[in-house]
C-alpha cells in the first residue's frame, strides 16, 4: 500500500498551551472532514513543525487529546525564514492509502492559506 503525505498548517493567536492545543485540534479536524477515509489507525506518523515563536506547548499533545495514542508523532521546530509567517503550525502526516495523490486533500486554514495556496482544499 502506499503512503501518502497529507500536509496542513495553521496560524495560533498566542503562545498559549490551549492556544497552540486549541488550533492543532481544529486543524487535524478539519483535515479529517476534508479526508473522509483517513482513519488515524491508517497514519504511519506525523510530523509537526511549530515557528521559532511557539514554544508554550507540544501540537502532538493535542492529537493524543484527540485519541491518536497509537500514531507515531514528532515535533520540530520549523527553520526561521525572514518574512514567513509568525506563531505558524504546520503538519505531515504519513497516510497508508490507496488514494492516488491526486485525491488528498491539503488543508490550510485562516492565514497560513497563503502558504500553499496550489494545494487548497479547505481556507476558513
Amino acid at each position: 500500500m502506499p503512503v501518502r503525505g497529507v500536509r496542513g498548517a495553521i496560524v495560533v493567536n498566542a503562545d498559549l498551551p490551549e492556544s497552540i492545543l486549541e488550533a492543532t485540534r481544529d486543524l487535524l479536524t478539519e483535515i479529517l472532514r476534508a479526508n473522509p477515509a483517513l482513519e488515524p489507525e491508517d497514519l504511519a506518523s506525523i510530523f509537526f513543525t511549530v515557528t521559532p515563536d511557539l514554544v508554550s506547548a507540544h501540537p502532538a499533545k493535542a492529537a493524543r487529546l484527540m485519541g491518536w495514542s497509537q500514531v507515531a508523532m514528532m515535533c520540530a521546530q520549523e527553520i526561521p525564514v525572514r518574512g514567513d509567517l509568525a506563531r505558524c503550525i504546520r503538519v505531515l502526516m504519513h497516510w497508508n492509502t490507496d488514494l492516488p495523490q491526486s485525491e488528498i486533500r491539503h488543508v490550510y486554514l485562516g492565514e497560513a492559506a497563503r502558504l500553499s495556496p496550489d494545494l487548497l482544499s479547505s481556507n476558513r
